[in-house]
């Protein structure tokens, strides 16, 4: 009796099941990428050196909330406010301590603007329905701009709201302020900025 063979070798229709493609492995991925890029870009930023008292200001562009404008202008940069001592404040309507200080930098830019000083507010990180609420609550009538991108925060790297640079008519930090400013703050700082 013949005995009968069997062939054992298999076509690749016949290999392994191949396992389906799966999209949710690739937004896995694509989040662990995401997730670490930004905490390598937020090291960067720790690293990176702040603007102190005593250094150039970081310049940048704004565009002023409607209504708002320097120098008749609705855009502007820090550099067109050479020659004028400027009080950049950064805030947002979401901050309680920001509340205590508004009042006080409306009176102090209604006092000092006739002499050039430059107020300038940046609303940090905030939606502009709200910013422009806010400012009409407090009836704030110096120039204001948003930074949704937070690419001017970025540059001053400020470490919250409110924060306030002052900054002399060459374009140099001359005081820092972490947290609210007060009346006695601003009348000493600002007379001295002018005085030079």
């Amino acid at each position: 009796m013949a005995e009968t063979i069997q062939d054992t070798t298999t076509t690749p229709a016949e290999d392994k099941p191949r396992r389906p493609f799966r999209w949710s492995m690739i937004a896995l991925w694509a989040a662990v990428i995401t997730i670490l890029a930004v905490l390598a870009w937020g090291l960067i930023n720790t690293n990176a050196s702040r603007p102190e008292v005593g250094q150039s200001a970081p310049t940048f562009d704004v565009e002023f909330f409607d209504g708002y404008e320097w120098d008749t202008r609705p855009v502007a940069n820090l550099e067109d406010m050479r020659g004028h001592p400027v009080v950049l404040n950064f805030w947002a309507s979401w901050c309680v301590e920001c509340r205590y200080e508004t009042d006080v930098l409306e009176q102090a830019w209604l006092k000092y603007r006739e002499d050039g000083v430059v107020f300038l507010g940046v609303a940090y990180a905030d939606v502009e329905p709200n910013s422009i609420a806010y400012m009409k609550d407090f009836g704030v009538t110096f120039p204001h701009a948003p930074d949704l991108g937070t690419d001017i925060s970025q540059d001053y790297e400020i470490t919250g709201v409110p924060e306030t640079f002052f900054i002399d008519k060459d374009g140099v930090i001359r005081h820092v302020q972490i947290g609210a400013v007060d009346q006695e703050m601003l009348d000493t700082l600002i007379p001295q900025m002018l005085a030079d």
